[in-house]
């Protein structure tokens, strides 16, 4: 460590939210460059190779393929899948001095389409598997949580290319049962969701999430064995009702109701023979929507029960890859027929706006909802009766103790952050590639596709989110940047000498030894090694006058007095461990 280029720091860097933000810089293992940019310093680097080889030898072991795509690519293949408007702001876009029209690679599934297309051309070269471990670019409008969610990343990504839909589905289980080897050498906490494709288009789509309150991403799930991201949680809908028999609409004044709450106040005031909630009360939220590729906003009006809020990032992720905003003042003013607090769906329909509702709001419902004019709504206004929607959409909060779209019982909500998504694609760039194969009958079969990613770089933080305590980081033995941390706790020679013999023996024997030779107090070493996190930290002090070392168990925090005689083969077997 005399020699080590590493620094370590007693203060929280300023900009740092998370625990593992926090540590992995003060432990000196990355420095930010810039917003969502960081650079890996030695130990850092260490702890990163560690992940990435044990990704490697997975895929490996289930026949995928390495190979290497440039991360500086043209816009022509991704225009041929709609991809270059798709991504929106998140792509890196840049010009060559020609006027050429480049981007900075978000995700390559353009290029292995691209280069199984150029190198093979019959069923008997299939299936085929490929992968690469490469830096990816997206301009995240908010990067936080240091390398959690970054603009420059390290991932994993790779591609099943099959002969039917059957071949997929056995592919896709070998990258999914990867995974669960892979996350599980890692030592991490997580669970298997259902999730949404999104831009990346294609049927089946599961989620792996790492447990971890910091985490960005809600996930529920029942005591049945359900699991979802919220995006993808589908709403139950109740049966269809009659209408027949059902009470008139009738509009009532209201006067400053624009709220839910003030809505319900004022109903259960006015003595109209019941009582109401806000599970009464129809919510019309109005956004608008601009489709990849075009300039032009179209307004959309989107019913939830009042008793519910619009997640954005469900609304979102149905709509996608439509760009999605909430409406300004500016947007009211151009459309006078949306009143703010009182918006029903007269005006919407009467106007041409789309209106999509949640899958609860079935024909037979009765609701009170706004009448499209200042101080008004209209009660038991019944759907199917007085409004027909559109079409329904998942946009509501999903809540605690919501039923599990399968009846396998109440949701839980957790959070967790996403280390590994697997998609069934299809064949969405197979056609935009015309990726075939002449097949046996000598015609052409569309090859279908998966696509699997796992953020390399991100396991780093995560691994740290969930091994760390209030001194600093425990790496787990897979991926410590050392097997044995050597702490020389004293200032004689011969105490040094016993320190370093130990430390060669070590290396000798084959273990990953960072020794801590330095002029500094045995304070300052102790606190850090604990910060740095290697799961075995030794100390050669006074006690070695009498033969003995002492071993400190990082985890557990468990201290044992051993011979220094016999230590080598003792630390061996731990280190073997991993």
């Amino acid at each position: 460590m005399s020699s080590l280029f590493l620094r370590t720091l007693r203060e929280d860097p300023a900009d740092a939210e998370v625990p593992s933000h926090k540590l992995l810089v003060r432990a000196g293992y990355v420095r930010r460059v810039a917003p969502g940019i960081y650079s890996w310093l030695p130990l850092g680097l260490r702890v990163l190779r560690n992940i990435e080889q044990i990704v490697r030898e997975e895929m490996d072991a289930i026949g995928a393929q390495e190979i290497q795509f440039p991360a500086l690519l043209p816009r022509e293949p991704y225009e041929a899948t709609g991809r270059w408007t798709e991504y929106g702001p998140n792509l890196f876009r840049l010009k060559d001095r020609k006027g050429g029209d480049y981007l900075l690679g978000p995700t390559h599934e353009e290029l292995f389409t691209q280069v199984v297309k150029g190198e093979y051309s019959s069923y008997k070269d299939y299936p085929v598997m490929l992968y690469q471990i490469q830096n990816k670019y997206r301009d995240e409008a908010r990067p936080r949580a240091g390398i959690l969610r970054g603009r420059e990343f390290l991932m994993k990504d790779s591609y099943s290319f099959d002969l039917s839909d059957e071949a997929l589905a056995e592919s896709y289980r070998l990258h999914r049962d990867a995974y669960v080897r892979i996350f599980d050498r890692l030592g991490l906490q997580y669970v298997i969701v259902a999730a949404t494709s999104g831009a990346m288009g294609g049927s089946a789509s599961e989620e792996f999430l790492a447990t971890a309150p910091t985490g960005e991403d809600t996930f529920v799930q029942s005591p049945g064995g359900y699991a979802a991201n919220v995006e993808a949680v589908t709403t139950p809908a109740p049966p269809a009702q009659p209408v027949e028999g059902l009470p008139a609409a009738q509009v009532h004044h209201t006067p400053d109701t624009p709220t839910i709450g003030t809505l319900v106040d004022f109903l259960n005031a006015a003595e109209l023979a019941r009582s109401f909630t806000a599970a009464d009360t129809l919510k019309n939220v109005l956004v608008k929507t601009r489709r990849p590729g075009t300039d032009e906003w179209e307004l959309l009006g989107v019913g939830v029960p009042g008793d519910r809020e619009v997640n954005m990032k469900r609304l979102e992720a149905a709509l996608e890859p439509a760009e999605v905003a909430l409406l300004d003042e500016a947007d009211f003013a151009r459309h006078p027929f949306l009143v703010k607090g009182y918006i029903g769906p007269g005006a919407l329909a009467a106007n041409g706006v789309r209106y999509l509702v949640d899958p609860r709001i079935v024909a037979g419902t009765a609701w009170v909802t706004g009448a499209d004019k200042p101080d008004h709504h209209v009660v038991d206004l019944v759907c199917g009766r007085d409004f027909t929607p559109d079409g329904t959409i998942e946009a509501a909060e999903v809540r605690e103790g919501d039923p599990a779209p399968d009846g396998s019982g109440p949701l839980s909500a957790a959070r967790g952050i996403e280390i590994g998504h697997v998609f069934q694609l299809g064949r969405k760039y197979a056609d935009a590639a015309g990726l075939d194969a002449l097949g046996p009958d000598s015609k052409p079969v569309r090859i279908t596709m998966g696509s699997y990613g796992i953020g390399v770089s991100r396991l780093v933080g995560v691994i740290a989110e969930q091994s760390h305590d209030g001194s600093g980081l425990i790496w787990p033995r897979a991926v410590a940047p050392a097997d044995v941390h050597v702490v020389i706790a004293g200032k004689t020679e011969e105490i040094a000498a016993g320190g370093e013999r130990l430390a060669a023996d070590l290396d000798a024997a084959g273990l990953r030894v960072l020794l801590d030779d330095r002029k500094a107090s045995p304070g300052v070493k102790f606190a850090d090694a604990e910060l740095i996190g290697v799961p075995t930290i030794v100390v050669v002090g006074r006690g070695l006058a009498n033969g003995m070392i002492e071993v400190k168990d990082r985890r557990s925090g468990e201290r044992t007095e051993i011979p220094v005689d016999g230590a080598v083969e003792q630390l061996a077997e731990l280190a073997r461990k991993r």
